[in-house]
């Protein structure tokens, strides 16, 4: 069974930038709205004290990789004529 909400007050930017999403996925701006809604929803949160320990590894693994431009641009063209 389907159920109806209104919301109040949208500000208008927020109501713009809806409007432009809606328009991208070709959708109307209800459509868009559950679409998001559904998203949010099915978002899994993290829980820090599980995911923080992933984080400080793979910063520990990658402290001595120094991304400057000239190591993207080597990195782009390695293996390359």
């Amino acid at each position: 069974m389907a159920t109806s909400i209104t919301v109040k007050n949208i500000p208008s930017d927020l109501y713009s930038r809806l409007k432009q999403s809606a328009a991208r996925n070709r959708r109307s701006i209800n459509k868009e709205v559950i679409s998001i809604i559904e998203i949010a929803l099915r978002s899994e949160q993290l829980n820090p004290d599980e995911f923080l320990p992933f984080v400080r590894s793979l910063r520990a693994k990658t402290k001595r990789v120094m991304l400057t431009d000239e190591f993207i641009l080597q990195a782009k063209h390695e293996g390359r004529p």
